[in-house]
């Protein structure tokens, strides 16, 4: 059963409907339909990200992150990290007021600046530790670059890989392009050389990350997550 019913989705977030209901799709798809989880959204706030805002497509990833949200935690909320060379703002998205919520976080804020995930990694787990949640943590990262330092990026997915935290990458941009070469390498980091399980994928949602159809994105926002928990759960990282 779904964390939250599609009878408070049609009362709360109407426009949300299609997308919980996709995100149902592949939730049983990939055996997850009653699972619970701590859904994150981490986006990026680089100076080569304002199209990215300007056309609606961060807005379409939260929304789409919330419809899934949905399934697997019962607050109706997602929070979200803003990022760029350091944390720009720490917020949430909620089911009764998502509609245009990205472009009232960003109003705020400042310059767009350089790209360092470590720090939005850092205040991701900061808030998951905080919050004394016993289910595990979804992190969808959305970022258009590799990271401005790649070896703190790489050590923080590294000591991230012994908490119950699998961290989803997807990437806007051109597939083709070398800034994803990072991420890339991150998703294949050797297991147990580097990190005690594999905790972290990567794909492309390609130039324009809208004409993604829901059931595709999804699919490929859940397709490691359940190795990723058998494993952790075999490891004691996550409970059984």
């Amino acid at each position: 059963m779904a964390a939250i019913s599609l009878r408070k989705i049609e009362e709360t977030a109407p426009a949300l409907v299609s997308l919980y209901k996709s995100a149902a799709v592949s939730l049983a798809k990939h055996g997850l339909s009653g699972r619970r989880a701590a859904v994150y959204l981490v986006l990026d706030y680089s100076g080569s990200m304002r199209q990215y805002y300007g056309d609606g497509s961060v807005q379409a990833l939260a929304d789409r992150v919330l419809g899934l949200s949905a399934h697997l935690d019962d607050d109706g909320r997602v929070p979200v990290v803003v990022f760029s060379t350091d944390i720009d703002a720490e917020t949430d998205i909620e089911l009764a007021d998502h509609e245009g919520r990205i472009d009232r976080i960003v109003a705020g804020l400042g310059h767009m600046g350089r790209t360092n995930y470590h720090l939005a990694m850092d205040a991701v787990i900061d808030d998951y530790l905080d919050s004394g949640a016993t289910d595990p943590a979804l992190v969808v990262f959305q970022t258009d670059g590799g990271p401005s330092n790649r070896a703190a990026a790489e050590r923080y997915v590294c000591k991230a890989a012994r908490l119950p935290m699998f961290w989803q990458f997807i990437g806007f941009g051109d597939p083709d392009s070398r800034q994803f070469d990072f991420l890339r390498r991150l998703d294949d980091l050797a297991v147990p050389a580097k990190r005690p399980v594999d905790n972290a994928g990567f794909f492309h949602a390609g130039q324009d990350p809208r004409k993604v159809p829901d059931t595709e994105l999804y699919d490929r926002l859940l397709s490691e997550f359940p190795a990723w928990l058998a494993n952790a759960r075999a490891m004691g990282i996550v409970r059984a």
